[in-house]
């Protein structure tokens, strides 16, 4: 017993460290004085390091680099669908480019991380021929669904121009009319939040707010995307410490008493750590709203501003509650009357990365739901994130 005295010490002084950097790193509070790149969703080392993978044959990334290049995101033939006015509706009804618009700004986004792991010009040149079929028309985004169908587009958009702007060499002759396009149809439509809306939009919105920043070098953009999130993110998930009942979003004013809040929250009246503000509406939007909130956090670290250490355990436990439920956990009767609609989607790659491989929190229930999903595909606004974010914490 005396010999493990000290390991004991060690082990316990270690374990203090973590939680104190996990839960009680000091927040930034704004912009960097000068903005790395790339440093939207992924920076170069990260790019790097799964390329390295890559090349020596290494899983998961070997698979998910297969599963990409061979998608239909991913051909060399792929023709984009520009138009001049995008009209979505509810659940895109009207859908008059909805679907052309996301898919084509996942398929520039494929082509650019293609290029980065080939070295194949014909991909970034792909990936630019998509942006710039874009930029040569797009005006607007309109009906219902334009501001979420701008946070969509605008997320993969603006990873796709971060990685060509900063790692490709070749001509980009119409860049200057794509950083107008963010800056003009899709900033104005996404930087001010979705308000009383379901989370998942004004987090998704947020995501294509601060990639946008990034890209443009816009700190005022930046600073304006982590308010949003910072406001946002205690009223999408909820924590005991918060209250009795959740707090409301900071764009949604009007929400202020109990009986509004469980009415926003899906009829849901007993909160614990985790639940999220759509857990009761189904998992699919809920796993949109945590990943886009992962997304914001990402694109913050890389640019030194640690949104992770202030989330607490709020992201942690937000994955937990839900993966839990899509590994079997039986659902008790004060959840959604006892019924969930499960589907959260290939979702936790990056804050598992983060919370496990960067900070050393153990997340065994994260991590089996998250190597079910593996290789993470391509779906609306994320893509391809156990090539760039498994294991891989630069």
């Amino acid at each position: 017993m005396t010999r493990l005295r000290p390991l004991l010490v060690t082990v316990a002084l270690s374990l203090i460290a973590s939680t104190a950097v996990l839960f009680a790193a000091p927040p930034s509070t704004a912009a960097p004085a000068a903005f790395k790149h790339p440093g939207v969703l992924v920076n170069k080392a990260q790019l790097d390091f799964a390329r390295q993978q890559v090349q020596s044959g290494a899983q998961p990334q070997t698979a998910a680099y297969n599963a990409m290049k061979g998608s239909s995101y991913g051909a060399l033939s792929y023709t984009p669908k520009p138009r001049a006015i995008v009209e979505c509706g509810s659940n895109s009804n009207p859908n008059n480019g909805c679907s052309d618009e996301r898919n084509d700004a996942l398929a520039a986004y494929t082509h650019a991380l293609l290029w980065y792991f080939t070295n194949d010009d014909r991909y970034a040149k792909k990936a630019i021929q998509i942006m710039d079929a874009w930029s040569a028309v797009l005006q607007d985004h309109t009906n219902s669904n334009a501001p979420l169908q701008t946070g969509w587009s605008g997320a993969s958009f603006s990873r796709t121009g971060e990685l060509i702007k900063h790692t490709y060499g070749g001509s980009w002759a119409q860049r200057g009319r794509f950083e107008n396009m963010l800056r003009t149809v899709y900033l104005p439509e996404v930087r001010n939040g979705a308000g009383c809306k379901n989370g998942n939009w004004e987090l998704i919105m947020t995501d294509a707010a601060i990639g946008i920043a990034v890209f443009l070098d816009d700190k005022a953009a930046f600073d304006k995307a982590v308010s949003i999130w910072r406001g946002r993110l205690p009223g999408y998930v909820y924590q005991t410490t918060d209250g009795a009942w959740p707090k409301a979003p900071s764009t949604c004013s009007s929400k202020d008493t109990r009986e509004e809040i469980v009415a926003y929250w899906q009829g849901q009246s007993t909160f614990s750590n985790g639940l999220a503000q759509e857990t009761c509406r189904d998992f699919g939007h809920t796993g949109w709203g945590l990943t886009a909130a992962t997304h914001v956090a990402e694109t913050a670290w890389h640019q030194g501003v640690n949104l992770y250490g202030e989330a607490g355990k709020r992201l942690t436990d937000g994955y937990y509650f839900h993966t839990r439920y899509e590994t079997g956990t039986a659902v008790p009767s004060n959840l959604c009357g006892g019924t969930v609609k499960l589907g959260l989607g290939a979702v936790s790659e990056i804050v598992y990365n983060h919370y496990h491989n960067r900070l050393g929190q153990q997340m065994p229930t994260t991590l089996a739901y998250t190597e079910s999903k593996r290789p993470a595909g391509a779906n609306y606004f994320f893509a391809w994130e156990t090539l760039t974010h498994a294991n891989n914490p630069r």
